[in-house]
């Protein structure tokens, strides 16, 4: 490469460098960057609205794991208390024919 080429070379450079700087700070290039800023806004909130919605609906999920447990844990302990009232029953039954 000779000097003129590398001379050539480093003039655009320091031409599409400037002009790229006019145009990445031009007016328009700022209404560009307030309305994709806005978008990314507007992403945000509609993805934390979402966050809150199953923030909800991971409580309202607990709380009906916990009334169906307390259902169950009780109709256990209502079983448990019939057949030891069975047991009791049949060992009374049998004390009373000895």
């Amino acid at each position: 490469m000779n000097v003129l080429e590398k001379i050539a070379w480093g003039a655009g450079g320091l031409l599409l460098g400037t002009a790229g700087k006019a145009i990445l700070t031009s007016r328009d290039a700022k209404k560009v960057y307030t309305h994709c800023t806005a978008a990314v806004l507007r992403g945000r909130d509609c993805i934390m609205e979402t966050g809150d919605a199953i923030r909800e609906n991971c409580g309202d999920i607990y709380a009906d794991a916990e009334d169906i447990n307390h259902a169950r844990y009780a109709d256990a302990e209502k079983q448990k208390v019939q057949e030891a009232e069975a047991i009791l029953a049949a060992y009374k039954e049998k004390e009373a024919e000895a």
